[in-house]
């Protein structure tokens, strides 16, 4: 740390602390973890299998166990992740169907 740097009062654990690490306090308290269906952490770009069958409103498709879905975003909701497949637009997952790969 440096002597120029300013400090702050927490007011949640009534201590004084260095401004930059309130703020990097306050982003991880932001963040939402999604797990899959055994528990694992996900994050953006990871691949992810499909653990039953889902049929897909809408499509008229259905999406078969074992169905890998590549490259998954975090749509800042615990249960939802957000994917790409081929002929379905705007597919949104729970992440209580999926493990990550």
């Amino acid at each position: 740390m440096s002597d120029n740097e300013d400090y702050v009062y927490d007011e949640d654990s009534g201590e004084w602390m260095a401004a930059s690490d309130l703020a990097a306090k306050r982003a991880a308290e932001n963040t939402v973890e999604v797990r899959d269906a055994v528990g694992n952490l996900l994050a953006d770009g990871d691949q992810v299998t499909l653990i039953k069958d889902l049929e897909v409103k809408g499509a008229g498709q259905t999406l078969k166990q074992g169905t890998l879905i590549k490259s998954i975003r975090l749509t800042g909701d615990a249960q939802e992740i957000d994917c790409r497949y081929p002929g379905i637009k705007g597919l949104v997952l729970r992440a209580e169907f999926v493990r990550k790969r």
